[in-house]
C-alpha cells in the first residue's frame, strides 16, 4: 500500500512509497482504510524533532476512515463502520483514568514505540501510535471511534485532534466566562478552534494575534473581534483592557517566548492557558515574586483537557447546530502525492488545515 514516510528526524520532505504494509492485526485490533486526514502542526514538530518520535515513521494522527476488519475480542465495531482516529485512547484502568482524567492516560503514548508498518528494509513506526498518512493502518480498537453517517470524513478527521484540542482549551481547561476578554496567540487550525470555543462561551472581546495577515483575516471570520500582529498586542491590551491585561490568554504556538508574551498579556488573577506543544529543551520561566504576587493561573491543556469521547460528541453537536464552522477550517485539499506541498503551505502560514484525501 501507499504511505508517506519520514526516513529520519530532521528532514523536511516526506517520501510517498508503495511498498509499505500495515502490521499488528490480531486480537483487540482493527484495520482501517483511511479516507481523509488533516495535516496538524504536531506532524511538522515530529518531523523536525521538537516532539519525540522514533524514525522512520509515517506522520499523521488526525484521520478518519472505514473499518476493514476487526480482530478477535473486539466489540462495538464491525467492518464497514465509519470511524475517526483517537491518537490518545483511554485504557480505563490506570490511575489517571480512574480519577476521570482520561486525557492523561499514557496508554496511547506507549503505542508510539511499537511499529505500525513495515517495508522491505525494516520496521516503520506510526506517529503517536497511528500514522494516518497511509492508505491503511492497524490500531487498537479503542483508537477507532464510530462517527454518525452525516459527519463527512474530512470533518471527522479535524475533530480527531485540532478541533477537540482548541475547543477543549476554552471549554474545559480555561472555562472561559461570558463577557470576558480573551487573547489567542497563534491562529492556525488549533488557534482558530480556540477562538470558536471562546465565542461559544460568550467572551465579549476576542483578540487574535498572529504574524500572518491571512490568518488574522481568517480569525475575524471565525469569531475574533479584533486581529493584530504580535507587535500590536501591547497596544490592543492597552485599548481593550485599559492596560490591565486580558482575562484569558491562550498560547497556541508552543514556544517559551510566546508563552512569556502571553503571561505578560494576562491580567493579575487571570488565566494563561498553554495549548501549543513545545520542545523539551525550551524552558518557560517566571520569577517567584511575580508568580506569588500576580496570582495568574498557568494552565496547560493537553488534547482539550477532558474526556475526548465526550469532547468529540460536543464538537459534532455544535457543528450540526451551526455554532462552529469546521468546513471553513479546510483551506486546502490535496492527494497523498501532494503531501510535501501541503507541508510547505503549513510552514508558510498559508493553510489553516489541509485535508489530505487518501
Amino acid at each position: 500500500m501507499r504511505a508517506a514516510v519520514q526516513h529520519e528526524t530532521g528532514r523536511d520532505k516526506l517520501e510517498v512509497l508503495d511498498d509499505v504494509e500495515a502490521v499488528g492485526f490480531g486480537p483487540g485490533r482493527v484495520r482501517i482504510r483511511i479516507r481523509a486526514t488533516g495535516l496538524c502542526h504536531s506532524d511538522l514538530s515530529a518531523m523536525s524533532g521538537v516532539l519525540p518520535q522514533p524514525a522512520p515513521f509515517v506522520p499523521g494522527h488526525e484521520g478518519a476512515g472505514e473499518v476493514l476488519d476487526v480482530g478477535d475480542g473486539v466489540t462495538g465495531l464491525k467492518a464497514g463502520d465509519r470511524v475517526l482516529m483517537c491518537w490518545l485512547p483511554a485504557c480505563g484502568s490506570c490511575p489517571s483514568c480512574k480519577r476521570g482524567q482520561t486525557h492523561l492516560c499514557l496508554a496511547g503514548f506507549m503505542n508510539a514505540g511499537t511499529p505500525n508498518f513495515k517495508r522491505p528494509g525494516g520496521d516503520v513506526f506510526g506517529f503517536a501510535g497511528t500514522g494516518t498518512f497511509a492508505e491503511e493502518v492497524v490500531v487498537a480498537a479503542n483508537c477507532a471511534v464510530p462517527i454518525p453517517d452525516d459527519v463527512p470524513y474530512e470533518i471527522a478527521a479535524l475533530i480527531g485532534c485540532g478541533v477537540t484540542t482548541g475547543l477543549g482549551a476554552a471549554f474545559n481547561t480555561a472555562q472561559v466566562e461570558a463577557g470576558s476578554s480573551v487573547a489567542v496567540i497563534g491562529c492556525g487550525g488549533v488557534g482558530i478552534s480556540v477562538i470558536q470555543g471562546a465565542r461559544a462561551c460568550g467572551a465579549a472581546q476576542i483578540v487574535a494575534v498572529d504574524p500572518v495577515a491571512a490568518r488574522r483575516e481568517a480569525a475575524l471570520r471565525f469569531g475574533a473581534t479584533e486581529a493584530v500582529a504580535p507587535e500590536e498586542l501591547a497596544d490592543a491590551k492597552g485599548r481593550i483592557t485599559a492596560g490591565e491585561g486580558f482575562d484569558y490568554v491562550f498560547e497556541v504556538v508552543g514556544k517559551s517566548v510566546t508563552a512569556r508574551t502571553a503571561y505578560e498579556a494576562t491580567r493579575r488573577g487571570g488565566t494563561l492557558c498553554v495549548v501549543g506543544a513545545g520542545a523539551m529543551d525550551d524552558t518557560f520561566q517566571v520569577n517567584m515574586f511575580e508568580l506569588f504576587f500576580d496570582e495568574k493561573r498557568i494552565l496547560p491543556s493537553l488534547y482539550g483537557g477532558a474526556d475526548v469521547l465526550r469532547s468529540y460528541e460536543r464538537a459534532i453537536a455544535l457543528w450540526r447546530a451551526g455554532r462552529i464552522d469546521l468546513e471553513g477550517l479546510i483551506t486546502h485539499r490535496v492527494r497523498l502525492d501532494g503531501i510535501n506541498d501541503a507541508l510547505d503551505q503549513m510552514r508558510s502560514g498559508a493553510a489553516l488545515r489541509t485535508c489530505i484525501e487518501i
